[in-house]
This record gives structure tokens, sequence and C-alpha cells, in this order.
């Protein structure tokens, strides 16, 4: 091999064992390349240093150090950063963003023909292209519902019966006239409402493998029982379980046990169910109208009674996920989750501070 071969093979040698980023510049990290420019035009303008031995040491043509002069003399150092490509004008614009979310807190889809009551990214995407005539898929939709500061989140259902004159007028007017009552006579305010609790119900998430759903095994038997409960702002729950359907009679249980337990008058907020309405309920109340009154909710408005909330801390968050094995263990847990909930004052306080509920906190 000749002298001249043996530098050839050397030198390429030589650029193979070197990082790529040595003999291309534009591999080197624009972050990077921005303190380099700095540091270079530092050296010449407040340091004294020369243009060329600078550039020299840093392995740029001479050029480049004069270019990155001519910007820090029009910009500072500002103008030293990396310049960022345009790129593509976005596809979804401002005016079709504040156009979606228009859509999404003002609309419901039933609104644009669609058989449904639930808003979804790809039923977006579709209405968006059906208007500006734009194709994206939803998860681009997500992507700019997260920065409109929207959440994919579960509804508030109201009934359509509902009369929302008539919610008004409860919330405004009648409430605050029961309350000043109660004040005038010395009475507490509670709210009353029922709930069925059955050992096939099951709620909540668990984590598995993508595109295979999680095996859980639960039982198959079968188990039911009934619970009234009152709440007040004070943070008071009372409850009754029983394996009986909730009528007049029932009913009349759990209204002597709230007496007997009281020492001031109780004006209880409930539904309209049809034994807080019956004959037998309302001649109880009669008799014992010193200690005990009912008032009554608007129509289809379960939203505005603080102690519904008493059964998604009790049943959603607690039973529905826990591992139970027979009716009785669901009686026991149950009842533990309801005595849970009675220690915890605070907690039930908060079932008056929600939107839909602190008209009713003292």
């Amino acid at each position: 091999m000749g002298e001249f071969e043996l530098e050839l093979e050397l030198e390429l040698a030589e650029l193979t064992m070197r990082p790529n980023w040595l003999s291309d510049a534009r591999l080197i990290p624009d972050e990077v390349m921005d303190y380099l420019r700095k540091i270079a035009v530092r050296a010449v303008e407040e340091n004294g240093h020369s243009p060329e031995d600078v550039i020299k040491i840093l392995g740029f043509s001479r050029s480049t150090i004069y270019e990155w002069l001519n910007r820090f003399h029009a910009h500072g150092y500002a103008g030293l950063d990396t310049k960022k490509a345009p790129g593509a004008p976005p596809i979804v614009t401002d005016e079709m963003d504040a156009w979606l979310k228009q859509v999404v807190l003002e609309s419901s889809p039933e609104d644009f023909g669609y058989d449904t009551t639930l808003w979804t990214c790809d039923l977006l995407a579709q209405l968006l292209s059906e208007r500006y005539g734009v194709q994206v898929v939803g998860a681009t939709i997500n992507h700019h519902l997260h920065e409109l500061e929207l959440t994919n989140q579960k509804p508030n259902y109201i009934p359509r019966e509902q009369d929302p004159e008539e919610v008004e007028r409860f919330v405004n007017e009648e409430f605050p006239k029961i309350q000043k009552f109660a004040n005038k006579i010395g009475a507490d305010v509670g709210f009353e409402d029922e709930a069925g609790v059955d050992l096939r119900e099951h709620s909540g998430k668990t984590w598995g493998a993508r595109g295979l759903r999680p095996d859980v095994y639960v039982t198959g038997k079968r188990g039911r029982f009934n619970v009234l409960s009152s709440i007040t702002a004070q943070g008071e729950l009372r409850y009754h379980v029983t394996e009986n359907r909730i009528n007049s009679h029932e009913y009349i249980q759990f209204l002597n046990r709230l007496i007997a337990e009281r020492t001031r008058p109780l004006f209880l907020i409930v539904d309209r169910a049809s034994f807080h309405c019956s004959r037998e309920v309302r001649i109880f109340i009669w008799h014992h109208r010193r200690q005990i009154r009912l008032f009554y909710l608007p129509a289809y408005s379960p939203e505005r009674n603080p102690d519904e909330h008493v059964w998604e801390e009790v049943k959603d968050k607690k039973l529905r996920r826990q591992p139970i094995k027979s009716k009785c263990d669901l009686k026991q847990r149950l009842h533990s989750a309801l005595n849970s909930l009675q220690h915890r004052t605070e907690r039930v306080i908060s079932f008056f501070h929600l939107p839909e509920t602190q008209y009713a906190a003292q």
C-alpha cells in the first residue's frame, strides 16, 4: 500500500469514528446551537477576541461568525436563537375552536339531528367537517377541546319533566321561608332520601392490557336492602336499613326513630315519593307536628337534595367496588359504610356546598 493510500485510509477511519455532528452542524440540537452562538459573539464583543480565531476553535466557516455578529447587532442576544420554521397553517382555526366551544357548552347532539345526548370527539369531528369542510380525526378534536379547557365529564342528568320556574321558586322563595320559620321555633332542617342497594351492582375501573378487558370475579347471588337516610347541614346523618319494601309503614318507623333521637323539632325536606304523600304518613305528621314536619322538593329535582350524595358516597365509591360475597356480607359492609360516613361530619357537610345544593347550606 502506497503512502497516499495509507493516509487516505487513516483519514477515512478518523471520519468514521467521529460523531456525525462534528461534520454536520445541522445535527446539533437547536438549544445547544443557541448557546454556541451566544458564547461566540460574547467572546468577540465583550472579551475582544478575533472573530476568525473564535470561529476556527468552534469549527465553523468564517462567514458564519459574521452572520452571527450581524444578527446580534440587529436584535441583541435574542436574535441569536434558532428561528423556527413557520410550518403549515393549522387545520382547525381559532374561529373553528370558538365554534366548537360554543357547540359543546350551549347545545346537545340532538340539536343537530343526532340520536344521542352526549358529545364525543368523533361526533364533533363529523360536525366540523359538515360545517367547515375540514377532515380531522377524533384525537385532533380531543387535543383542541383540552386546549379550550374543556374536559370529558359525567353530566348531571336533568329530567325533561322538571319545571325550572318551580325549582327557582323553591330555592329562592320557599326554602328561605322554611329556614326562617325553623330558626324562629328552634327547629333543625334536614333532607331525606331513599335508595336500594343490590348485591349485583358494580362500578369503577381497573388496569389491564390494552384491548383486553380484565376479568373481575364477583358473586352471582341475589340480595338487596333498602335504605332511608336523613342529613342536616351541620353534618348529622341518620339511617335505617331494611329488607322490606319502603312503604308508609316502614317510613313511619324511620320517622319515629328520628323523633326519638332528637331534642329539637325537625323540618324534613323530601321528594314526592308515594309513601311521603300517603294518608298514613300525613296523619302521623299531624299527630307529631310539634316534633316533625314534612316539606316537598320540586318534582323531578333530585339534584337539589343533598342527601342524594350519601348514595354516591356509600354505593358508588365503596360497596360497588368491594368484593362482596353474600347478602350477609353486603349487610355488614352497608352498615359499616353508613356508620363510617356518620362519623365523617365534614364530608356530610360538603354535600351542602355543591353548586346544586349550596342554597341549603347554613
